[in-house]
């Protein structure tokens, strides 16, 4: 059914410092989470805790021994380690999660043999009875994602068999009511329940879970969709977004066409005919606004770090269906605007003082829009809203969405050095893939022999660099003929060049597509300069409102309260500058405002802290009697 493949695991290598810091953060996270602590509302439920006392450290928040979601925080960290165990073979991640496993099996043989939930079975029952209770579903669904996780990226045996066994409970459970009944109960938020039946069955081939995929087929969503209703508008979205990824996983499993058919719907839905967000997301306190009319709803609660993550899954699986270059778009603004806004901040104090504000952030739940926004970061052990799973899973797999495979073809979709290694057709080939930040040299400095001179590279590139440029290294282990497909991207600004082994290459190259260059490879090198620079990007609703980007980049304006923009329409872009370009060796993605009353400083979005800042300003037309400084 997919015609492409993404390359993951141990194919793909990412070696560029700050996606390598922030999975590095991550096991760190991962590990410094005591397994007694992360298993409590599951030794508890199945009578194995025996102490009067609780231990150190109790988690808090959604994690709280009294919250109704309590556990669900588990399933993701176990999803989250297969995750970095795959990718990255670390054998001290594996082993903490295969002793989680083992501590889940002896609590679901203390429950009877099938129950392997932190939270007690009576939930089920009781929304069944129509009584008000906090998502059973959802929290249930992250332990079968965290099991299922285990079995298929880590090898654990174990974690499928307490996967078949709790599904067998679920099979009876469900199958006490009508399809009427049934669907009533869909309608408190199920999470992807759907995508583990699917899962299952696909592992298993057992008829009881092809018939949990027809029970938890959810009528009003999967049939508005196929006949074009706005089944979205005011809606929670990332009730409905694990939804969908069950649809995606069913039409793999099946072929099924109504599944795709349904997953398309949803994006067009979500995403082309609403519009989004210059960061990527499209949401306001997790509901998803009206069409084109994004612009109401900017406040603190913009873009949860849930549906970034998943609207990305998404957006992964239509791209395997299709090609389509839109989706890797949007993986890109996504990955940097929010899974790297949202997460991991650390800040850069080079001047030697100490701040008096934070230096490093774990999460926000949401990304603020409105002007004079703060990012509210969480604490590692107090809170566990759901965010806390998304991003220790986005951040376990920095590798993924950067190289596919097809027929004949290997697919180039983001911009990092990395390195693919596997094989196009019965050919093992590498690609390494490395960038060229343009600063010339390393710290130019006195701290070895010939540091101090002033290098050609160095003299070459006077000012910020206006392109992104980079290599890629071809190796196969024997001549072999075929596509190299790299993803030309949205944000271009002129014409870019394609050489390979020095010698220009023809090709069509338009933004939001693939740059194909087909030829018999063994060891040749492809390099690519892309031109980009400041472009703005018009609030869906309001075409008098813009934010700015520097490439894929959202930059952040540095200020308390709205400011407006007094700019040349026909060139917004005109009015930001360079602002400290350079410090040490390394550019400096940082501007500032000219032709204005008061200056602002901008800052790219992931880099921001605890500032205040405002993404999108009111534009009015103003004669520039300001020159460009460069």
């Amino acid at each position: 059914m997919s015609k492409l493949k993404m390359a993951k695991g141990r194919q793909v290598k990412v070696f560029d410092p700050e996606l390598v810091r922030r999975r590095e953060e991550n096991k760190k996270y991962l590990l410094e989470l005591e397994n007694e602590n992360l298993l409590l509302p599951y030794t508890l439920e199945a009578g194995l805790y025996k102490t009067s006392e609780l231990p150190p450290g109790i988690h808090g928040g959604w994690e709280s021994p009294v919250c109704e979601l309590r556990g669900h925080f588990l399933g993701h960290w176990l999803s989250a380690a297969a995750m970095h165990y795959e990718a990255t073979g670390n054998e001290m991640v594996k082993a903490k999660a295969d002793e989680i496993v083992d501590i889940l099996e002896k609590c679901q043989k203390e429950n009877g043999g099938r129950w392997a939930a932190s939270i007690p079975e009576k939930y089920f029952y009781w929304i069944g009875n129509k009584k008000r209770i906090w998502a059973p579903q959802y929290t249930v669904h992250k332990t079968f994602m965290g099991l299922l996780d285990m079995y298929e990226l880590a090898g654990n045996e174990k974690a499928l068999e307490i996967a078949v066994h709790f599904g067998e409970w679920f099979y009876d459970w469900s199958g006490r009511y009508t399809k009427e009944q049934f669907q009533g109960i869909l309608d408190v938020e199920t999470g992807g329940m759907l995508e583990i039946w699917v899962l299952l069955y696909r592992i298993t081939k057992k008829g009881l879970f092809r018939e949990l995929m027809d029970r938890y087929y959810r009528c009003d969503l999967f049939d508005g969709l196929l006949e074009g209703r706005d089944v979205l508008t005011n809606m929670h979205a990332n009730t409905t977004i694990p939804e969908i990824l069950g649809a995606a996983a069913a039409y793999e499993a099946t072929g099924e066409e109504k599944w795709l058919d349904m997953v398309k719907a949803y994006w067009d839905m979500a995403v082309t005919r609403r519009g989004t967000y210059a960061t990527g997301g499209q949401t306001c306190g997790e509901i998803w606004s009206p069409r084109m009319h994004l612009a109401y709803r900017l406040g603190d609660k913009n873009q949860e770090h849930c549906t970034v993550y998943n609207m990305m899954r998404l957006a992964d699986f239509l791209f395997r269906c299709t090609g389509d270059a839109v989706y890797m778009d949007y993986w890109e603004r996504n990955l940097y605007n929010g899974i790297m806004a949202q997460g991991y901040w650390r800040g850069s104090f080079t001047h030697g003082r100490k701040s008096v504000y934070p230096e490093e952030g774990l999460l926000t739940y949401f990304l603020p829009l409105r002007a004079g926004g703060q990012k509210a970061w969480s604490s590692r052990t107090q809170d566990f809203f759901c965010c806390h799973g998304s991003l220790v899973q986005a951040n376990a797999a920095h590798n993924t969405g950067m190289y596919y495979t097809g027929e004949n073809s290997l697919y180039v979709c983001q911009y990092f050095d990395s390195e693919y290694r596997g094989m196009i057709g019965n050919t093992a080939i590498s690609a390494e893939q490395v960038i060229n930040s343009l600063s010339g040299s390393e710290h130019l400095s006195s701290d070895s022999p010939g540091r101090q001179k002033i290098t050609d590279a160095t003299a070459r590139q006077l000012f910020h660099p206006d392109k992104l440029v980079f290599d890629l290294k071809i190796r196969a282990e024997r001549e072999t003929e075929f596509s190299i497909r790299i993803r030309v991207p949205w944000w271009m600004q002129g014409t870019p060049v394609f050489l390979v082994d020095g010698k220009a290459v023809d090709l069509r190259a338009e933004k939001g597509s693939f740059a194909e260059i087909k030829r018999v490879w063994k060891q040749n090198t492809i390099h690519v300069e892309i031109p980009k620079g400041i472009h703005a990007d018009y609030l869906p609703g309001r075409p008098d409102m813009a934010a700015f980007l520097d490439g894929p980049v959202v930059l952040a304006g540095l200020c308390g309260e709205e400011r407006t923009l007094y700019v040349d329409p026909r060139e917004p872009e005109q009015v930001l500058v360079s602002d400290n370009e350079r410090e040490w060796a390394y550019w400096q993605n940082t501007y500032k405002t000219i032709g204005q009353d008061t200056g602002i400083r901008f800052v790219p979005l992931h880099q921001v802290g605890y500032e205040e800042y405002q993404i999108y300003f009111p534009l009015k037309g103003k004669n520039h009697d300001s020159p460009l400084e460069k």
